[in-house]
């Protein structure tokens, strides 16, 4: 217990460090190698999409509340945001402001998200090094560390994902019912975050059905859905956030009716048409590489005790498939974690911690490179605090 706090503290330290140096030229306020601060913090509050989710925290989707509130987008764009992140927001406003809450939200599910990961590796036994491997979830994709030093949903859908995942790994294991309703209670909370929190509903509830015909117990995968009831709370949380949106906005089916926002073409790989409205590029073998590290890891994992995580990174994948936009890296992001579960043994070893090292500069610089480009045209940030 005591190495397990040890190394908790000493995560938690290096999430604070890393967080503090990306913010630091912005607090200075310094120019170099091309890189122009100036414009100070502001630019980490304009990134994309925080000042939405200050928004929805002000409005709850009221057009009318919105009215009041100078920006570009139309109140039928917001329910394409889901409530969770802003939700937390509202405890800390009242002493830290919305702007701040919105970092400091971040950051603290960044540190959440990385001791549940630690706290997976250990219950598990999944690793010998797991405060590395630890280290390394803060780090890549490099596209999680710009998301963890901004605004974003992101860092609290991946916490209940992992957090869902670690009680489902431990209901599988013990067959205790009390991890199932704490897995559904997380699910949930990650539905209430993200759209792609049914995903999570879709691979746990679908998973041991399979496991069943597999084994040819046919009667028991009739009875999945009764045994795993709890999980129906998922559902129920995307049903209770239509509602919501009946309520605020007269219209239980706002999220579909926010146009190109929710980004989902047919066939599969609509992402490599540069005619599609969120890519415009034609600069996309990085797409490639992150659907072949995917799918590659969900194979490992399927044929590991890790196979219902496995399973989620498929139906994950199978889903993001569906994305015409440019940003698959910040889409794909909540498997990343598994992704580098699948592959720790390469992760562990020497050659990969002296690549660590080599590529660490780089992460820094592609992080504040898209930080400084990422920003939303806002030129009064008072009436987002």
């Amino acid at each position: 217990m005591h190495k397990i706090l040890k190394d908790i503290i000493i995560l938690t330290l290096f999430i604070l460090l890393t967080t503090f140096l990306i913010w630091l030229p912005y607090l200075l306020r310094v120019s170099f190698l091309g890189f122009d601060f100036s414009g100070g913090f502001p630019l980490i509050y304009k990134n994309f999409d925080g000042l939405e989710y200050i928004i929805i925290a002000k409005t709850l989707y009221f057009p009318n509340l919105l009215a009041a509130i100078p920006q570009d987008f139309p109140a039928s764009y917001f329910p394409a945001h889901f409530p969770g992140y802003s939700l937390l927001l509202l405890p800390f406003a009242p002493i830290l402001g919305y702007l701040k809450s919105m970092v400091f939200v971040s950051l603290l599910f960044t540190i959440l998200s990385s001791i549940t990961f630690y706290l997976l590796l250990v219950r598990f036994q999944l690793s010998s090094q797991p405060l590395w491997l630890s280290i390394v979830f803060t780090l890549l994709p490099a596209r999680w560390v710009i998301v963890r030093s901004i605004g974003s949903a992101e860092t609290v859908f991946i916490f209940f994902t992992l957090l869902a995942v670690y009680f489902y790994l431990s209901f599988e294991e013990s067959l205790k019912y009390k991890f199932l309703y704490f897995t559904a209670i997380a699910a949930s909370l990650a539905q209430l975050t993200r759209p792609p929190g049914i995903l999570l509903f879709l691979a746990l509830m679908v998973f041991p059905i399979l496991v069943c015909l597999k084994n040819k117990q046919f009667k028991n995968a009739l009875l999945v859905p009764i045994k795993y009831f709890p999980l129906f709370l998922v559902p129920l949380t995307l049903v209770g956030i239509f509602y919501w949106f009946q309520v605020s906005m007269g219209d239980f089916w706002a999220y579909f009716h926010t146009g190109d926002n929710i980004h989902l073409a047919f066939p599969p790989f609509q992402v490599f048409d540069k005619n599609q409205f969120w890519v415009g590029d034609i600069w996309l073998e990085d797409i490639i590489y992150i659907f072949l590290l995917g799918f590659l890891a969900s194979f490992s994992l399927l044929k590991s005790k890790l196979a219902s995580a496995g399973f989620y990174v498929l139906i994950y994948l199978a889903a993001t498939s569906l994305v015409a936009h440019r940003d698959i890296a910040r889409y794909a992001l909540p498997i990343f974690p598994f992704v580098l579960l699948a592959f720790r043994k390469q992760i562990e070893s020497r050659e990969f911690k002296i690549t660590m090292i080599v590529l660490a500069l780089g992460i820094y610089f592609y992080a504040q490179n898209f930080l400084l480009s990422n920003t939303a045209p806002v030129a009064n940030l008072v009436y987002f605090d």
